[in-house]
């Protein structure tokens, strides 16, 4: 196990290496060079010039690449052109909020969609499995803005139950300790503190969560009804084998590896997911950031939330490869 963690950590190496040129290259291959496309309607030559000098975009390609790769191994990101503060610190402020707020849409997302999935399975062809995948059909093409707008509307504005932006009132006299504002509550003993930053985290989770709690219903029903058909299962209920016990050993685990993938794969994706969803309920996390950043051509701010988004979906591929270990015994004997 620590020979593949090893392994895979060293694969992540020249993946990040080949992003970095990808990434490097995307920039200076804007039409009229980055200091064009950042300037705007503003490019005339002699702002051009400046902002060439100050960003070192006259000098030599390989130097530029170089001399960038070399202050993102010391954790040099470089500075937002919007802001003038480091790229690495604007993430390191934000990114607490969009962690959070996706934690609890997986949580929602696999909470309610393997149990509902796996029912829809057991009820095959009858009315709640017809009701599972229409609504998961409906999840998967309602878009994320549309159904976060609607909630808003609904719930914060018309009915007023839930808070409709940010991530806590106010007036709420919280000690924000770690920048998770739930557990920074119930490490302080402010309880109230988190139930307020849970009320806020609960319409923009619940729209983030749709489109993944969807995907995971269908694979989740998908597996469970390939497996009920092996032969395994066939033969554990001839030889008598409790139902519970073919349920849980039987079916849900070895159903289990198709639906780990999808989580691992939509977990990665709440994260860029998140970009609308913080931007239509002005959440301030590391998507309302990036939102402003695209439309401010910040490109520092773009490198950066790109190589993070590689770097989160290395590490959550590994988790799962390892987590296939646990969950099927033959893939931790190979």
């Amino acid at each position: 196990m620590l020979r593949t963690i090893g392994r895979r950590l060293l694969l992540l190496i020249p993946t990040l290496f080949g992003l970095t040129v990808l990434l490097f290259f995307w920039v200076r291959a804007l039409p009229g060079g980055p200091a064009a496309a950042l300037l705007g309607e503003r490019a005339t030559p002699e702002a051009i010039e400046r902002i060439n000098e100050a960003y070192g975009f006259n000098r030599p390609l390989p130097e530029q690449y170089l001399t960038w790769l070399g202050k993102l191994v010391q954790g040099d990101f470089g500075n937002s052109i919007e802001t003038r503060r480091p790229v690495l610190e604007e993430f390191t402020n934000r990114f607490p909020a969009t962690l959070e707020l996706s934690v609890l849409a997986l949580i929602l997302a696999v909470g309610i969609g393997i149990p509902l999935g796996y029912w829809a399975a057991r009820n095959h062809g009858r009315l709640f499995d017809h009701l599972s995948v229409g609504l998961s059909l409906l999840g998967i093409t309602v878009p994320v803005f549309f159904l976060a707008f609607m909630l808003k509307w609904l719930f914060a504005v018309q009915l007023g139950w839930l808070p409709t932006t940010g991530r806590q009132d106010r007036s709420v006299d919280a000690t924000h300790v770690t920048g998770f504002y739930m557990l920074d509550g119930f490490l302080t003993g402010e309880f109230d503190a988190s139930w307020n930053a849970f009320i806020h985290l609960l319409l923009p989770a619940i729209a983030l969560a749709t489109i993944p709690l969807a995907i995971i219903v269908r694979i989740t029903r998908a597996s469970v009804l390939e497996v009920v058909n092996a032969d395994y299962v066939r033969t554990g209920r001839a030889k008598g084998v409790s139902q519970p016990l073919i349920r849980n050993r039987f079916v849900l685990r070895n159903a289990m590896l198709p639906v780990v993938t999808t989580i691992g794969l939509q977990a990665g994706l709440l994260v860029s997911g998140a970009v609308l969803t913080e931007t239509v309920f002005a959440f301030p996390g590391i998507g309302a950031f990036l939102a402003n950043a695209i439309f401010a051509r910040d490109f520092p701010v773009l490198q950066g939330f790109v190589l993070f988004i590689a770097v989160a979906y290395a590490l959550i591929n590994l988790l799962v490869d390892i987590s296939y270990s646990f969950i099927d015994p033959r893939v931790r004997i190979q």
